[in-house]
């Protein structure tokens, strides 16, 4: 009896799989969600490069190739940090948080089924953008282990950090109405200072310093260093693409993410005693 009673017994990974489902499940039954994660990029990859795309911002270099890296770096802020803080919100605000905390699942499933459902759909919504890029805008993908690798770790710390920042900020919405009001603002500042929108060197000097402090503009330079030329380098503020700041300044930013949301996450509303 015993035996028969420790073997049913879930496990934590079974449990985390079993949430991971739940929210998979709740993001493709979402269509606001699907139109915002992937749709929206992707038209506007499609607006920009159609209007834009021929412009030449350096030699052998179309602004639809330049903007290709913003979208892909942009979409992994989007999702991470931008979705995942509005989808907490309205959890918490509708009580679902509240239940699962009441529940034997353990708090660090939940989250660990959220950063991976977070993986997960960048993954989709990165290679959607990069095969339009690749299919509209002739943009060479990598053939080198070196480059592969330098994408995978800006992946990584990307989401990481997006994803740590999105669970402390989902904190700081005071509920799930105000949350677009709060957070796209945010979001439109770092895409139009960090190289999204507009090219990084055409932005001016004290709006890139500005940039410098946030993960979007090292997550826009780390994809333009896989998916641009080389020598296109020389173009960026620096001349160089400083990937060993970067991945220090992607680190920081998800040690900082990952204590904030520590220190402030609430399973309830703002307003319950």
């Amino acid at each position: 009896m015993t035996a028969t009673t420790a073997s049913s017994t879930p496990t934590w990974m079974s449990m985390t799989r079993a949430r991971l489902s739940v929210e998979l499940k709740e993001f493709f039954r979402s269509r606001e969600q699907m139109v915002f994660i992937f749709f929206f990029p992707m038209m506007l990859l499609l607006l920009f490069g159609s209007v834009f795309g021929g412009e030449e911002i350096a030699p052998g270099v179309t602004f639809a190739q330049y903007f290709l890296a913003g979208m892909v770096a942009s979409g992994i802020l989007n999702t991470g940090f931008q979705s995942l803080a509005m989808t907490i919100s309205i959890d918490r605000d509708e009580d679902v948080l509240k239940r699962i905390h009441g529940t034997p699942l353990p708090a660090t499933s939940y989250f660990a089924a959220k950063v991976a459902q977070v993986l997960l759909v960048s993954a989709v919504q990165v290679s959607l953008l990069i095969a339009m890029g690749v299919v509209l805008y002739d943009v060479t993908l990598p053939t080198d282990a070196g480059h592969w690798w330098t994408f995978a770790w800006v992946f990584l710390l990307g989401t990481a950090a997006a994803t740590t920042l999105g669970i402390a900020m989902s904190t700081l919405l005071r509920n799930a109405k105000s949350g677009s009001a709060v957070i796209t603002p945010i979001v439109l500042f770092l895409q139009f200072t960090s190289g999204v929108f507009l090219v990084y060197t055409e932005i001016p000097t004290f709006l890139q310093h500005v940039a410098e402090i946030f993960p979007l503009k090292w997550l826009a330079q780390g994809m333009r260093s896989v998916f641009l030329p080389e020598d296109f380098a020389a173009v960026e503020a620096r001349g160089s693409w400083e990937l060993t700041t970067g991945a220090i300044v992607l680190a920081a930013w998800v040690i900082i993410g990952l204590v904030l949301a520590v220190r402030t996450f609430r399973w309830t509303r703002h307003d319950d005693n």
